[in-house]
């Protein structure tokens, strides 16, 4: 088919939000795009799911398992849209995000990327918060970057050439492929944020989406290191997989209980469930400090715990 627009998403055991999904794609306003789905090798339900589809916009192709960023290469390289809207099989988009994403880049042609803000879900769907991005305006995007990945990469579109001349995404930038791609978008481009949600992000312990601090020494280093330099050697890349690979089921969880015990402290006040997941976690890491401080923190009222976190933020 021709279009200006391919949404693209990789799938790797996917099966559990799969359909919820495809049906945000697929129930958009702006209608006229191919919906690329790479099956990374999924071992579950996915393909049956995304087979059950008679829409004529969806286009499944199969290949080995070898993660997100080879997903998003192989995408890249077949996708018929000149812009590329970037989605991930466990979040849902709101109605009108491509319509107005696609407007926006059309009436300024010199933008090569746009983003938004995201209203982040539990694994079951529940709102947490609603995430604003540090900038939003180029120059804004563009200062914040410098200390925060300044798109979610999900909310995103961009033209797809450029992202190709850059040679696509850095396979070896395991967990952070998006991240490093900006810091390369941003030497060529103008770029934009949507001050609103335009998508639910999933906070899923499933994923490798973790607390950032939850990762080793190791992979703190070589993730500052390549971001500030661009390159990741090959011998770099083995110990961020290793790093990774390091975060086994519990720890997973750990990190997700505890992250969400802190959103609902910071960035939605519900002491109940904060204490609720924060205890989830002391479960699994008996010994985490953090975790104590923040379940003590959590009985104290709502314009201390702001006060603190404005502090310590």
């Amino acid at each position: 088919m021709k279009t200006d627009i391919t949404v693209l998403m990789p799938v790797y055991n996917g099966g559990k939000y799969l359909k919820e999904a495809i049906d945000s794609i697929l129930n958009q306003t702006y209608t006229d795009f191919e919906f690329l789905i790479i099956n990374d090798g999924s071992t579950d339900n996915s393909i049956e799911i995304i087979n059950a589809y008679a829409d004529n916009r969806i286009r499944l192709i199969n290949q080995k398992n070898g993660g997100v960023s080879d997903a998003l290469n192989t995408g890249l390289k077949h996708a018929v849209g000149e812009y590329i809207v970037r989605f991930d099989a466990d979040d849902v988009c709101y109605p009108t995000r491509i319509e107005e994403q696609y407007n926006f880049m059309m009436k300024y042609p010199e933008y090569i990327l746009v983003g938004s803000d995201a209203d982040y879900i539990t694994k079951d769907g529940e709102y947490i918060f609603t995430f604003n991005n540090k900038g939003y305006t180029d120059e804004q995007i563009r200062e914040s970057s410098v200390y925060s990945c300044p798109f979610i990469h999900s909310t995103v579109m961009y033209k797809k050439q450029v992202v190709l001349d850059l040679g696509g995404y850095e396979v070896k930038a395991h967990t952070f492929e998006d991240y490093f791609l900006w810091t390369k978008l941003l030497k060529v481009g103008k770029v934009y944020n949507f001050n609103k949600p335009m998508i639910k992000v999933r906070f899923n312990p499933e994923s490798v989406t973790v607390d950032s601090k939850d990762y080793n020494k190791t992979f703190r280093q070589l993730h500052q290191k390549a971001l500030l330099t661009g390159v990741i050697t090959d011998a770099e890349g083995e110990l961020i997989l290793k790093s990774i690979e390091k975060l086994d089921k519990n720890k997973k969880e750990f990190s997700y209980n505890r992250m969400l015990g802190k959103k609902y402290l910071w960035n939605n006040y519900q002491p109940l469930k904060a204490r609720s997941h924060l205890r989830q976690a002391v479960k699994i890491k008996p010994l985490d400090l953090v975790s104590f401080i923040l379940i003590l923190l959590s009985y104290l009222p709502a314009r201390f715990i702001q006060f603190i976190y404005s502090k310590f933020k």
